[in-house]
Parts: structure tokens; sequence; C-alpha cells
């Protein structure tokens, strides 16, 4: 089956994808050599659902995100996002659409050292041009979502690497974004906060309807996924639903 063509089906309930690639290509330059990335790759995802895109490093799972987000470019084929073709948007374009429909969680949390944790999940809201007043009752109720009121006045030094990454979320979410992206979200966990944080994005998915989309190699996450991609050397080998036991082979 063409990678074009593969997709899991959905009910009538969702029957349009939220996020979708065709032919996508993308290769990096290592010295001299050219490596090719991804190639003919096609997919497509869906809202309300976490998708865990799994496989080992270097499979091409984060350029894969990187080029559904919008973050970086294809070299030949097409992203989809909401109905709109973002692979040719100009770069101001591009930035309008991430910072309207798209939120972002790092492996690394990325919150700046002298903000708070009302005031990192604000900044994104600012950027829009929401006042202080509402940008502030927003920010509260995000960290509520995430169960991190009680830490709303603390910089990311007095908190914990759970705590930060649930104030990374929360900054994600608090523009109730329909397209959510995270990037090995719980590698720098413990089990107990990687549950933890398992637990918010698939809730995410659920409550707010939107698309879910991570990347990682963390096998805790398998099992939480309401859909799981196998990438191995650029391509996805494998694409199965949560409680399925036979996997849809995948040619890129």
């Amino acid at each position: 089956m063409s990678s074009e063509t593969a997709t899991v089906q959905k009910t009538s309930a969702n029957p349009k994808p939220s996020l979708m690639a065709e032919g996508l290509d993308k290769a990096f330059m290592s010295g001299k050599i050219r490596v090719q990335v991804l190639q003919s790759l096609g997919i497509s995802i869906y809202p309300g659902e976490l998708t865990l895109v799994a496989g080992p490093s270097g499979c091409g799972k984060s350029t894969l995100m990187s080029l559904l987000s919008g973050l970086q470019r294809p070299d030949a084929g097409h992203v989809y996002a909401l109905g709109q073709d973002i692979s040719h948007l100009d770069r101001r374009e591009l930035e309008r659409f991430r910072l309207l429909n798209t939120g972002f969680v790092f492996q690394g949390f990325n919150l700046f050292p002298a903000l708070t944790a009302t005031e990192q999940v604000q900044l994104p809201l600012g950027y829009m041009g929401v006042d202080d007043k509402r940008s502030a009752d927003r920010a509260m109720r995000a960290l509520e979502e995430v169960g991190m009121v009680h830490r709303a006045n603390m910089r990311p030094a007095e908190l914990s690497g759970g705590e930060r990454q649930r104030v990374a979320i929360a900054r994600a979410i608090v523009k109730e974004p329909p397209l959510l992206f995270a990037d090995e979200p719980t590698s720098a966990l413990d089990a107990e906060n990687g549950q933890r944080v398992i637990d918010i994005l698939h809730r995410i998915a659920g409550t707010h309807g939107a698309t879910v989309l991570c990347v990682s190699h963390d096998p805790r996450l398998i099992r939480h996924a309401d859909r799981v991609l196998e990438m191995e050397d650029g391509a996805i080998r494998s694409d199965r639903r949560s409680g399925t036991h036979d996997s849809q082979g995948v040619c890129a």
C-alpha cells in the first residue's frame, strides 16, 4: 500500500483529517553527503486523538513532526493543516498560522528563568494581543487544568522537572489551539511525572477535541495513545489503533 493512501479509516464522527501529508520529501546535507530522511511519505492525522509517532533515534519522526507543524518546509510534497496547505505559505503567513492554531511542548521545557509560572503561560496570549487581565485569567485556568495553580507564582528553579513540564503544557494549551505538538515530552521525567504528563496530553485530546501529535521513543506512551505510528528509516512501517494487535503495514 502506498504511503499516500495509508490511513486508518475513521468513523463518521470525525471524517476529515486535521493534518495531512502528501508525498513528503526531506533531505539534509551531512558534509558533502545528502541524507534522505523522508521520501514520498503520506499520512492523515485526526482530531480528538493522541497520535504517537514512535521509533528509534534517527528514524525521521522529529523531522516529520517539524514538517507537519510548519517548523520546517518539505523539499517536495504538501502539508495540509486544518484544511490549509501550509507548505508554501510565506514566512509571515506561517508564523501567523502557528500563533493562532498550534501549541508546542518540548523535552527541555523552554521556560524563562525570570518568569513565574503564570507569566510563562501568559506569553503566547501577549503575542496575540490579549490584555493583561484576560490573559492572567486564562493562564490560571490553564494552570488549573494541569494541576499547577498552587505553583502559579513559582519560577522554574523552584519547580521539579515534572512541574516545569506541566507549566510548559499549560503554556501550550492556553490559546486552546486545535493542534498540539509534543516532542519527547516525558523523556526527562521519572515514571510518576511521565505518567502524569501522558494523562494530561491524552485528556486534552479528548476534552478539547484537539489533535495531539506526540513524537517519542518512550514505551510508556504506547499504551496510552489512541493511535501509534511506528517509523523506521524514514518510513511508517506500522499504523495501529489503541486496543488492536494487528498492525497495518505502510510503505513510504
